[in-house]
């Protein structure tokens, strides 16, 4: 169970005496079992967002909660996933999924989480590789496996950065699937920030889609759609039509058409 509370969030980087506002006063909250998309122009906050509810960076000003507590650092009630693959470079494809099972699930046996990551090793079809070091990996089976630690370590609470960008469209669309599954878990719904820059991918995946202009939330639009939603219900569903366009425009009056146009869905 995870619900959060994004209360008068600010975030400033500094660097040499100067500073740079990435959030500004933002207000959201994300409640338990959601499936939110993150989407905006790059360099809009979107990362700098998922980096603050992973804990990673802390606030300037205002507050994360979730289930009530603060948020003041990494917690085992949260995984993320970054678009940089971020893996430890001297374990093998396969200990670094049992890595992460280990650190979010310490009640596992030595077995259970050799089972465990074996099985989310095999789902994102990577298990050919599992005694593989990543610099022997593929930009995009590094991501894989990085996706796979993450969803093997079953937290509450995924967090993640653009995680299919650097696959091709066929593996994409088998994890975007794989990952809607995984989130829905039986009924018993994971919460999900998901950012993206791609329009479809957002339509595909979120309950809401939050669109963001630098530093704020511009948009907070619901996508009240029935699930599974595939490509050509994107060219044949009205409603996701609709909301394609209304997205278009705000990325067409932001400037930032060449990213709302990544990916198909």
């Amino acid at each position: 169970m995870a619900e959060i509370e994004i209360r008068g969030l600010s975030f400033s980087y500094k660097d040499h005496n100067k500073s740079f506002q990435a959030l500004d006063d933002i207000t959201l909250r994300i409640d338990d079992g959601e499936f939110i998309c993150v989407i905006g122009q790059s360099g809009c906050g979107k990362t700098t967002l998922l980096r603050l509810l992973a804990g990673l960076q802390l606030p300037t000003a205002g507050e994360i909660r979730i289930n009530g507590n603060v948020v003041a650092g990494p917690g085992p009630n949260r995984s993320i996933v970054f678009q940089n693959y971020t893996l430890f470079p001297w374990m093998t494809a396969q200990e670094n999924v049992q890595f992460g099972v280990k650190a979010a699930r310490k009640d596992l046996s030595r077995r259970e989480i050799t089972e465990i990551s074996d099985i989310f090793l095999q789902k994102v079809d990577i298990w050919d590789a599992a005694d593989k070091y990543p610099y022997q990996l593929s930009g995009g089976m590094r991501q894989r496996v990085a996706i796979a630690r993450a969803l093997a370590m079953d937290t509450d609470i995924l967090l993640l950065d653009e995680p299919f960008g650097a696959l091709d469209t066929k593996i994409r669309r088998e994890l975007q699937a794989l990952l809607e599954s995984l989130w829905d878990n039986g009924g018993e719904r994971k919460t999900v920030v998901f950012v993206t820059h791609d329009i479809n991918e957002a339509l595909r995946l979120a309950d809401r889609i939050i669109y963001m202009q630098p530093g704020k939330i511009a948009a907070d639009i619901p996508v009240d759609l029935p699930r599974p939603r595939n490509a050509s219900d994107s060219e044949t569903d009205g409603r996701i039509k609709a909301l394609r366009r209304e997205l278009m425009v705000l990325f067409y009056r932001d400037g930032g058409m060449e990213d709302a146009y990544a990916n198909e869905i």
